[in-house]
């Protein structure tokens, strides 16, 4: 039997192909431009320019300085969502990102500032620590879930909680922090890191760039290689779309779960090491928070892609970084707040509409081809 494919076959298979890029890129572009309009709409209700403001966030956005604040924003916001996205494939919500990468900073900063080694250890040895404790923290609610079937979302959530609790327990004078403060100001926090545990950084025009923004590129290339060129990629993807038939096939969803959640929490214990190792080398009370789930909202927006994530993480630093122009500007600046809600609830609507309407073209062209078929067949019979 051939196995030739034939021009018509070739190009109903590119048609499709060309359907499915334009039905993936539709749900976000329709969610940010429906974002725009609502935010527009209030803005003009309240008595502001709409196009004014979006000016005055462009104009900073593409400067020099801007461009530097968006991409160190945007470094962060992608090791947040790749790592909720890599829990996601399987099916898993880790809510607890949250907490993972703050007590992994915690524990990060705690070791860096006992240890005077030089760069080539101490770095490699700093990252290690952030990944093995937001790793084992997150593997508490896998334990959890695989062993008495307590749901992810709630074990996680609450292990935020106890996180708060445990940070607020070992960052007090003669644990965690020196009994001075630190040395650096009144602010209870660790002890300042040694310069030897400083990341580099890129200098450009406009400032100087994470260079974790390498480690990022990196951590989302070998995020799209696991899942799609290795057996324990195909396993995680199986075993997210259906537990039983992973089973069926051989997979110990078990341990996939527990394997699953570990990797998500050892990749959010990265989340706060570009802030850590490059601006503040202390980890103390206002260390940045509520980045855990920025980074959920960012593997939304980016389909759970490393390149999806990549531009939902651009667009949500690009808003962060321009908010406070609009302040200078007066206007508020809790409409980049609102902004990105609204791109939440927008991308939801946006991919249901999107998957609806695919699956109807999808029934549309199952239909053309069994009605072409049976023309092709009846001319067949009418001929003989």
């Amino acid at each position: 039997m051939s196995t030739t494919t034939t021009p018509a076959r070739r190009g109903f298979v590119q048609r499709i192909d060309r359907e499915r890029l334009v039905l993936a890129i539709a749900a976000p572009v329709l969610a940010v431009v429906a974002a725009v309009a609502l935010c527009s709409l209030l803005l003009a209700v309240a008595g502001y320019n709409p196009s004014q403001a979006f000016q005055t966030m462009t104009h900073y956005g593409f400067a020099s300085d801007g461009q530097v604040a968006v991409l160190n924003k945007a470094t962060t916001y992608y090791l947040a969502g790749v790592a909720v996205a890599f829990g996601f494939r399987m099916n898993l919500f880790n809510i607890g990102a949250d907490g993972q990468y703050q007590l992994a900073a915690l524990f990060a900063a705690y070791v860096g500032g006992q240890l005077n080694l030089p760069s080539f250890i101490e770095i490699p040895l700093l990252l290690i620590v952030a990944m093995l404790v937001g790793g084992l923290w997150a593997g508490v609610a896998g334990v959890l879930k695989v062993t008495r079937g307590v749901n992810e979302v709630i074990s996680t959530i609450m292990l935020n909680a106890i996180t708060t609790a445990v940070i607020g327990m070992l960052l007090v004078p003669g644990i965690f922090a020196p009994g001075n403060g630190g040395g650096v100001s009144n602010e209870i926090q660790t002890k300042q890191m040694a310069a030897s545990s400083n990341f580099f950084t890129l200098n450009t025009a406009g400032g100087q760039v994470y260079g974790f923004i390498i480690v990022a590129i990196l951590i989302g290339v070998g995020f799209q290689l696991v899942l799609t060129r290795t057996r324990f990629g195909f396993d995680l993807r199986a075993t997210g779309r259906s537990e039983s038939a992973a089973a069926a096939s051989g997979v110990n969803v078990k341990r996939m779960v527990l394997t699953s959640m570990c990797v998500s929490g050892a990749l959010a214990g990265l989340i706060g090491m570009p802030d850590l190792l490059t601006y503040s080398h202390y980890f103390g009370q206002n260390f940045q928070a509520g980045i855990g789930f920025i980074g959920i909202a960012i593997a939304l927006l980016g389909r759970n892609t490393p390149v999806g994530i990549a531009f939902a993480s651009l667009l949500w630093a690009f808003l962060d970084a321009t908010s406070p122009q609009l302040s200078v500007a007066g206007y508020p600046p809790e409409i980049v707040n609102i902004m990105e809600g609204t791109i939440v609830i927008c991308v939801v609507v946006a991919y249901e509409l999107v998957r609806r309407f695919g699956i109807k073209r999808q029934q549309q062209r199952v239909g053309a081809q069994l009605a072409a078929n049976a023309a092709a067949a009846a001319k067949k019979e009418v001929a003989a």
